[in-house]
């Protein structure tokens, strides 16, 4: 009995035996702790609410996470609730200066940003992250000393927050030039600016679903 040897051409015509699909999951993301959650949320707020207390936290707060408003010198003078008028003053420093002696226009532009975005914030609070959406600047003339920004909502500030939910707020703006005493004050601009006001806790909600939604996405077959 001999054995039937196979020619090596009939080899490729031999049927492979099918192997096994492999699957290629996705790598989690690191998640972090739910305490170390908690400690950063805490250390959060609380840098929020010292930001608010005063003008010396707020300027310490200011050199760390916003080193333009530090170095400009911008201050909130006063804020009166009843009509949701806000004051601030913009110093004029040689930081704010261009080179013919005035107030640059890019001091002036992007200060109204971080005035207007104080004001919002001061109303609102720590538990809200407020982000510009637009704003618009108009120049009028010149500014040869230190700018008054006077802010006004055109909404109620008060009832939008009462709703719990994220709201747009539009706030004017008049840009005036500071007279000395016993002059009156120069109107050097005009703003306005849309701000989007949300409340952390939505953030917080669209993080846990966002991780909830990556956790249990099935792994992806590749095919061999």
């Amino acid at each position: 009995m001999t054995q039937t040897e196979v020619a090596p051409a009939d080899l490729k015509s031999v049927p492979a035996e099918p192997s096994a699909a492999k699957i290629r999951r996705p790598a989690r993301p690191p998640i972090r702790s739910s305490r170390m959650q908690r400690l950063y949320d805490r250390i959060e707020a609380f840098v929020s609410r010292l930001s608010m207390r005063d003008n010396f936290w707020n300027s310490i707060c200011s050199l760390i996470w916003l080193p333009l408003a530090f170095f400009s010198g911008i201050r909130m003078k006063e804020l009166d609730a009843s009509s949701f008028a806000a004051r601030a003053v913009l110093p004029f420093r040689r930081f704010n200066r261009n080179w013919y002696r005035a107030m640059a226009g890019g001091a002036l532009l992007a200060n109204s940003e971080i005035a207007g975005g104080s004001y919002v914030f001061g109303i609102c609070g720590a538990d809200y992250t407020v982000v510009c959406k637009q704003l618009n600047y108009t120049f009028l003339r010149p500014c040869f000393g230190p700018a008054v920004y006077r802010i006004q909502a055109r909404e109620d500030i008060h009832a939008l927050i009462a709703t719990g939910k994220e709201f747009n707020i539009t706030v004017d703006m008049e840009i005036q030039q500071q007279g000395k005493p016993g002059e009156q004050d120069r109107r050097v601009g005009r703003c306005e600016a849309t701000f989007h006001v949300t409340p952390k806790a939505h953030h917080k909600l669209k993080k846990a679903r966002r991780a909830a939604k990556t956790a249990g996405t099935p792994g992806t077959r590749a095919h061999v």
